[in-house]
């Protein structure tokens, strides 16, 4: 078992709504996406994780809580998760994000955590709907400022739109994310175990 999920160590999943899963109405803030699944794979022996996923969340959002939500836990290791939101409210409340806000933003997130581990996931999408297919016009360059910025801040990538898309070409999108955003248990479980497998092979 890698370094990394020592069980001394305090790992935060900080993002949107794919992290969030309902955790701040679970008794044990995990929710019920892919934080419980790696919790649960991850044993006894586990690092402490919080969850701080809020629904609904932009990168600029997470900026303006990252020092309670986030630093203040003082983590080993945090895991970032963000952008879909930047890319959707373009298209369902003409609220745009550019992408170079979108770096801006992610950019504060970073800045902090030079000395501590990082795990950037990219952010994905399933076209399950016509009109998403448009969208990948806004998310692709958020997901290459996501690959860019892990490369630049030594962080570990989670390829996850990559590998959500390859699976979709053999399971179906909607098996994965039923409306091409929001993970399915199956979803959750792929995002889980891509997770885990980037950060023990490290």
């Amino acid at each position: 078992m890698t370094a990394l999920l020592d069980p001394r160590r305090t790992i935060v999943f900080a993002g949107d709504s794919v992290t969030d899963c309902g955790r701040r109405d679970d008794p044990a803030g995990l929710g019920d996406g892919y934080v419980k699944n790696l919790y649960d794979e991850l044993g006894p022996d586990r690092p402490r994780i919080v969850n701080a996923g809020i629904s609904g969340h932009r990168a600029a959002d997470l900026a303006a809580r990252w020092q309670t939500d986030v630093l203040a836990y003082e983590p080993d290791l945090v895991s970032i998760l963000v952008g879909i939101n930047d890319t959707w409210r373009r298209y369902d409340e003409d609220d745009p994000t550019s992408a170079e806000s979108f770096e801006h933003s992610y950019r504060e997130l970073l800045e902090p955590l030079r000395s501590t581990r990082l795990v950037l996931i990219e952010p994905f999408l399933l076209a399950v709907k016509e009109e998403q297919h448009a969208w990948r016009e806004d998310l692709d360059p958020k997901i290459e400022v996501v690959r860019r910025l892990a490369t630049e801040y030594d962080a570990l990538l989670v390829p996850a739109d990559v590998e959500f898309n390859r699976q979709a070409a053999v399971v179906g999108a909607t098996s994965l994310a039923d409306d091409g955003v929001h993970p399915t248990a199956a979803g959750h479980a792929l995002l889980a175990e891509l997770w885990h497998r980037t950060v023990r092979d490290r």
